[in-house]
């Protein structure tokens, strides 16, 4: 009976947005927090990222589960163990007198993170209105929790060390989980118009769209990931003529992050008007030309062009979802949700071992961004493939 009441529950966008917001904070406080726990376990930096690497293959690898369970269930139900869930587990890891289990909470972290991502945004698509702009605002709250990481988890290290950094968020992350429990509503046209959607097919050249989807996210994973976790650091090696503090240059990082946030508004509104082809055509020459450049400049310079690749890069993110929007009914919305979170994560991923692995055989931190543009040359053959689509075959319609 609970499980009935619970499938028919929903929530308000602003919800949703925040438990997105606390789903990119909550997995980066490892990237600002690594070195100094590196200096407490008496690693180096490039040595005690690797830790971190089980966490970020499990925020991909177990959204297909979250997806099954949440189409068994309900999506309101996983959506409050998710909030409890990164919680707990984030303080676990703040108490962690060992690598072993900081690792392993660390994994268990990615574990109920994976949830948030095929289970929020499907309950965000099911309302089919204003899907880009709406999708839009929910991604400035992802990315605002990025931009807030390096902010944040700066001020704390100045007054505290790596494991305030994970306690103080994880007791925010329960009050946060009653409060959006609490804020669970009925939604009777759920039951409504289930009958309706079953009977939905795919729209016209639905494969070639997810192929797009595929290569963009593969390629936009990667790009994500390293721009994410290694720009903290990177801002701390490369920006010293500015400052040689963590809370400066964490806040120089955070600000960058939060200006390009808003890049997803005006790239939701665009592909409520415009064709996502040509917004994501344009998304990609945009980040293999200022990728490029970040690599090469140094201080100011490496601020205002971080500033402007991370915009495209950012702009990029509501793209894959609303043209998922457009092809795949919202029964089957779930299931490739959690697909493509898995290839776009555990993807990212890969940054970890890989930056890991370059700075230890002597390459300059710099090559990472190397790396990421020719990534973003595999975003732009994505743009190239997807079909063009007519307003009766959108299934983001309602006529």
């Amino acid at each position: 009976m609970s499980q009935v009441i619970m499938r028919s529950k929903t929530v308000k966008d602003i919800y949703l947005n925040i438990s997105h917001f606390l789903d990119h904070f909550i997995m980066l406080i490892f990237a600002k927090a690594a070195y100094d726990a590196g200096k407490y376990f008496g690693l180096t930096y490039d040595e005690i990222i690797v830790y971190g690497t089980l966490s970020f293959v499990f925020f991909g690898a177990f959204a297909p589960l979250a997806s099954y369970l949440a189409d068994k269930f309900s999506r309101a139900l996983l959506m409050v163990i998710y909030h409890f869930g990164i919680a707990v587990a984030s303080i676990i890891a703040g108490i962690s007198s060992s690598l072993f289990f900081l690792s392993l909470s660390l994994a268990i972290i990615g574990i109920f993170a994976s949830i948030y991502h095929p289970v929020g945004t499907a309950m965000l698509l099911a309302k089919n209105e204003r899907t880009g702009f709406r999708l839009g605002i929910n991604g400035v709250y992802g990315n605002m929790g990025v931009a807030a990481a390096p902010l944040v988890l700066g001020a704390i290290l100045l007054f505290g060390d790596w494991r305030t950094c994970f306690i103080i968020p994880g007791i925010f992350c329960l009050i946060y989980g009653l409060i959006f429990f609490l804020a669970l509503e009925n939604n009777p046209s759920l039951k409504q118009t289930e009958p309706l959607q079953l009977n939905r097919g795919f729209a016209k050249n639905w494969q070639w769209a997810l192929a797009s989807i595929s290569i963009s996210t593969l390629a936009g994973g990667f790009i994500f990931g390293a721009i994410t976790f290694i720009i903290p650091r990177y801002f701390e090696i490369y920006l010293i003529n500015i400052s040689t503090s963590v809370a400066v240059t964490g806040a120089l990082a955070a600000a960058v992050y939060a200006g390009a946030s808003f890049s997803q508004i005006v790239v939701g509104k665009l592909i409520d008007i415009y064709s996502p082809k040509l917004i994501l055509l344009y998304t990609a020459v945009g980040q293999i030309i200022f990728i490029f450049f970040a690599s090469a400049v140094d201080n100011w310079y490496l601020f205002f062009i971080s500033l402007i690749a991370i915009c495209f890069v950012f702009g990029q993110i509501p793209i894959n979802d609303a043209i998922l929007s457009r092809y795949i009914p919202d029964e089957k919305r779930g299931k490739i949700l959690s697909i493509k979170f898995l290839l776009n994560l555990c993807v990212g991923a890969t940054v970890l071992p890989i930056s890991s692995l370059l700075m230890q055989n002597g390459y300059e931190f710099n090559t990472i961004f190397i790396l990421m543009g020719w990534m973003a040359i595999l975003i732009l053959f994505a743009a190239l493939i997807l079909p063009n689509q007519t307003e009766i075959d959108r299934l983001d319609k309602i006529y």
